[in-house]
């Protein structure tokens, strides 16, 4: 499986949020890194797409569509305020 950047899932998140969040800054749960959606790891799988950490591979993001609706779990990665 070929490893995508952040900006495989610009139309999931678009769906999810409504705005583009490619360029949102956030950070890793895990080891604190600091990064753009855009510059993390993706693997399209499936239905969905799991995102990981550029720095420690942690799984920071999972993006699936479920009955034409696209749930997205950010529960490593915090988004930065602004």
């Amino acid at each position: 499986m070929d490893a995508l950047d952040g900006n495989a899932i610009a139309g999931m998140l678009f769906d999810h949020f409504g705005r583009e969040m490619t360029t949102a800054r956030g950070e890793c749960m895990v080891c604190s890194a600091r990064a753009e959606i855009a510059e993390l790891v993706v693997f399209m799988t499936g239905p969905g797409a799991v995102v990981r950490c550029r720095s420690c591979g942690r799984v920071v993001i999972v993006a699936v569509e479920i009955r034409g609706t696209t749930r997205v779990d950010l529960a490593g990665f915090r988004l930065a305020e602004g």
